[in-house]
């Protein structure tokens, strides 16, 4: 009866063992079927259309819908992926920009790295005539005293302001006669 015995507890050992194995399987199968949404994979917002998904894992955002075939899930475009590709293009084409700049040789032959000294007066030019009026005089230092003198127009230049102004305040004159005239012919 020992055999008997151990094929029934052999059988029995075998029928638990596949009994486990379908349970298990089983299990893992309904742990497959259940929504990422009980493990936290995905929050889920309400809408007027339907549902907000967003994966916590990806950080991708999207519009769900119930439409008459079904639930569909559509990714919303994600700006600041396309923000980031714009910055990372700009980035590689000022580095690029950069290197071409220092990769050229300077095209100004003598330049210097001082700026020149400033003048008031004109150039020198030989062959034009030379003119007083054209020239301003230069500022003169005075000796020991480090004071800056500056030279006072001349009469000619005096009097070609002095001109200047009284055909200036004539007009003048001459545009407000003329405007009361005409107020006075209409009233």
């Amino acid at each position: 009866m020992s055999t008997a015995t151990s094929s029934s507890k052999f059988s029995s050992f075998l029928g638990l063992a596949a009994l486990a194995v379908c349970l298990g399987g089983a299990a893992g199968a309904v742990a497959q079927a259940a929504p990422d949404t009980e493990n936290g994979r995905y929050a889920l917002s309400p809408t007027a259309d339907g549902v907000l998904r967003l994966d916590t894992r990806t950080g991708t955002v999207s519009t769900c819908n119930n439409s008459g075939a079904g639930w569909a899930c559509y990714a919303v475009p994600d700006e600041r992926a396309a923000l980031d590709a714009e910055i990372g293009r700009l980035q590689a084409d000022n580095d690029k920009l950069k290197a071409e700049l220092a990769a050229r040789e300077p095209t100004i032959a003598g330049k210097i790295e001082e700026p020149l000294p400033k003048s008031d007066a004109l150039p020198k030019d030989e062959s034009q005539p030379k003119s007083d009026s054209l020239r301003k005089p230069e500022p003169k230092v005075a000796e020991g005293e480090r004071k800056i003198e500056i030279p006072l127009p001349s009469d000619r230049d005096m009097d070609r302001m002095m001109s200047f102004l009284e055909r200036a305040w004539r007009r003048l004159i001459e545009m407000a006669n003329r405007v009361q005239r005409d107020i006075n012919g209409k009233i």
